[in-house]
């Protein structure tokens, strides 16, 4: 009996340890981000970003493989510093913010690669979906000063315009975008 017993505790504190490792975090958009940067001409580079994004992502550390994130962003909040420009990408030319009002990612899977790993998943951007690759690198995770837990990661990606079916000539240069990612959730 006690050793029934002890199998059966032995196995329900396994259980349970698993299942502390996996976490839910709600990304913080105050401590998140989303910069791109584009050419210009071909003469210099042009960056900008978004302001407005939510969205969650689970990761577990001891089983990586599983983790996923779906970040949605407000186009409108696009933001390179330029009041004129930022109305112009607002506009039909790029952005069309009113007929695509957001842009989404959803991951598909993750493959890890000890700091990091490659993000598959699905990018909807000016009414079109295409899959994409983010390079995902973890910056760290822990308790903050306010009795919560957090976890960050930055990503790189680059993506064509013209497979997102904005096709305004900014010269051939202008044509790939890079994109830098900052996440930082907190654990519900």
């Amino acid at each position: 009996m006690r050793r029934e017993l002890a199998s059966a505790l032995m196995a329900a504190l396994v259980t349970a340890a698993g299942a502390v490792q996996a976490a839910d975090y709600r990304i913080d958009p105050s401590h998140s981000f989303v910069r791109f940067k584009i050419q210009h001409l071909g003469y210099s580079w042009m960056w900008g970003g978004f302001n407005d994004l939510e969205g969650d992502f689970s990761y577990d550390p001891g089983n990586p493989a599983t983790a996923r994130i779906a970040v949605t962003i407000r186009t409108a909040s696009v933001d390179t510093n330029h009041a004129e420009r930022d109305k112009h990408l607002r506009s039909d030319d790029f952005l069309d913010v009113k007929r695509f009002p957001t842009a989404a990612f959803t991951s598909t899977k993750f493959l890890p690669d000890g700091q990091g790993g490659k993000l598959e998943g699905e990018l909807t951007l000016h009414g079109v979906t295409r899959t994409i690759v983010i390079d995902v690198e973890k910056i760290g995770e822990g308790p903050d000063p306010w009795g919560g837990y957090r976890a960050g990661f930055m990503g790189t990606t680059s993506i064509s315009r013209g497979d997102f079916g904005m096709s305004y000539d900014l010269g051939p240069k202008s044509e790939s975008m890079s994109f830098e990612l900052g996440i930082e959730g907190i654990r519900k």
